[in-house]
């Protein structure tokens, strides 16, 4: 069990060393050198679990010829290959799930799912401010989706998914209200309200604002998993890094909901 643990230690200290600072990644790129194909196929897992494939293996893909270890280049590229062919697969699945359920006249916000680019999570996380009826005729006529049971959280939290044939991904729609228990309704708003536009490989979706992106991923780490990933270290050093975060805003929206502290 301590080898497992230190070893799982090892992968992480290495997606953080190349995913936070990508230009000083050699020791990480040395550490997965030495690993058999086993435990690479485990780095991967990790990799995948805390969103992150793209962005840790693109370092090694630059450094690992510079450190005369091809083979660890060529591992990396086609584990990159592999991943952009299903996060490609998505997005433009989700592309024409967005714009049917806009053309309905149900207004959406794509959440957390974007907050990873180049990296996707692996669910397709959409908040609506329309009824859930509407929303789950547009996924039934327009996608032929199957409604997925439904737990007694999920009913709380007004959240449903669905299921798409063709795409490996739920589509997770919460309705009208955001938190465990669906609690927050007015919060829940804002990520309509406050709604921007973002573009990946030519297709346009709506995301939140900024404020609103730290307060998800709050939401959900703190209030619901419980534990951080990767990638939320990640997404929020390149958000507060970008200069595009509103302190003042990020706090009334985090008062709205009661969660400041």
């Amino acid at each position: 069990m301590a080898t497992a643990v230190a070893k799982e230690r090892d992968h992480i200290q290495a997606l953080s060393q190349l995913t936070l600072n990508p230009s000083a990644s050699a020791e990480a790129i040395r550490h997965i050198a030495t690993l058999t194909p086993a435990e690479r196929d485990e780095l991967l897992s990790l990799a995948d679990s805390n969103h992150v494939i793209i962005r840790a293996l693109q370092p090694i893909v630059s450094g690992a010829m510079s450190l005369n270890l091809p083979e660890v280049g060529q591992w990396a590229q086609a584990a990159i290959d592999k991943e952009r062919a299903r996060i490609m697969n998505a997005l433009s699945r989700l592309e024409g799930i967005c714009n049917e359920l806009e053309a309905a006249g149900c207004q959406t916000t794509v959440m957390k799912s974007l907050d990873h680019w180049p990296d996707l999570g692996n669910d397709l996380d959409l908040y609506s401010t329309a009824d859930e009826k509407l929303v789950a005729k547009v996924m039934s006529e327009k996608f032929h989706a199957h409604t997925e049971p439904r737990s007694w959280g999920d009913r709380l939290a007004n959240k449903w998914n669905f299921q798409i044939e063709g795409l490996p991904e739920a589509v997770e729609v919460h309705a009208k209200r955001l938190g465990q228990t669906g609690e927050h309704t007015a919060l829940a708003r804002r990520f309509v309200t406050r709604r921007v536009q973002k573009t990946v490989e030519g297709m346009t979706f709506y995301v939140p604002a900024p404020e609103e992106r730290v307060i998800v991923a709050t939401l959900q780490r703190m209030y619901r998993h419980f534990y951080f990933r990767v990638c939320d270290i990640v997404n929020t050093k390149n958000l507060v890094e970008s200069g595009t975060l509103d302190y003042a805003e990020l706090k009334k929206a985090a008062d709205l909901g009661g969660i400041w502290p």
